[in-house]
């Protein structure tokens, strides 16, 4: 089936200069070294030229863009194209499913592409038992999308922003899905498993994809400290013989210690579980070993 978004020149994040990434007739173009301005012009253009493509946004991505992100918004992700004609929204395909890119939106710009193999997944096994799914860190809701095509009866996403739910909603519309606003939950994801876990709620099925660092009214999230005590609680709602799809986009940890993790917080919640499935990123993503995808079944 169809796929128009995804990654057409990769190089690793951690050793590369610059990874395009193509929706539809748009290139999302991110550099992971500074250039000078007339530099970063000249390569949107190749891009475009060599891609066909209409338009060529801008990422900037330093390596420290934790704080920059921020408070220089605006320069590490310009609004307008750096190449071409304005393209603010894109409908793209994954799969055969539709999807909305806003390239000049953020630096992230509605779907992470690595993922690819993981929401396939998760479509496949939705129409193989996992009936009732539970998506955190939903962000545009991708693998509850995924989930509910694959004919999942119970899927409910979480995220801690409106903005990025309302367009998970809207991507849900775009495959002529009528989900209720009550699939899709807003607030904190640690205070949402408290809150179903006190409701008795189990779900066949929890997804697992937060960010590798974030900063809150809650405190600091840092996913190579506190992802065990994330699987705790992502334990403490999965049904007797479920699975937790966990995926972690962290370089810097290897897939070991991302396993120990796991294991770590699956203890704690005293739940045995052992990995079924080892999940990566796409072909499109050569040599990648940035994002971990393991799937855990549940006694």
């Amino acid at each position: 089936m169809g796929t128009t978004v995804y990654r057409a020149a990769h190089q690793t994040e951690t050793g590369g200069l610059f990874t395009l990434d193509v929706a539809g007739d748009a290139g999302i173009l991110s550099l992971y070294a500074p250039l000078a301005p007339h530099e970063e012009t000249a390569l949107a253009g190749a891009c475009a030229r060599a891609g066909g493509l209409a338009a060529v946004y801008l990422k900037r991505r330093p390596v420290e863009a934790r704080h920059a992100a921020n408070v220089e918004r605006e320069y590490l992700s310009p609004p307008d194209p750096v190449w071409g004609e304005a393209r603010p929204e894109v409908t793209a395909l994954e799969n055969g499913v539709p999807f909305l890119i806003r390239p000049g939106a953020d630096l992230s710009v509605g779907l992470f592409t690595d993922a690819r193999p993981a929401r396939a997944w998760v479509r496949e096994h939705a129409s193989h038992g996992e009936g009732r799914v539970l998506n955190t860190f939903a962000y545009t809701c991708g693998f509850g999308l995924n989930a509910a095509l694959g004919g999942a009866p119970v899927v409910k996403n979480v995220d801690l922003s409106r903005k990025v739910l309302a367009w998970g909603q809207a991507n849900y519309a775009l495959s002529g899905l009528d989900a209720p606003d009550t699939d899709f939950l807003f607030g904190d994801v640690f205070g949402w498993f408290t809150r179903l876990a006190r409701r008795g709620a189990q779900f066949d099925l929890v997804i697992l994809d937060p960010p590798s660092f974030a900063r809150s009214n809650a405190g600091t999230w840092r996913s190579e400290r506190d992802y065990g005590r994330l699987m705790t609680l992502a334990a403490g709602v999965t049904a007797p013989g479920g699975r937790v799809l966990a995926l972690l986009n962290h370089a810097g940890v290897t897939p070991g210690t991302f396993e120990r993790l796991a294991w770590a917080g699956l203890q704690e919640a005293g739940r045995p579980g052992r990995i079924t499935a080892h999940l990566g990123a796409g072909e499109d993503y050569p040599g990648a070993t940035h994002l971990k995808a393991h799937v855990w079944s549940l006694d």
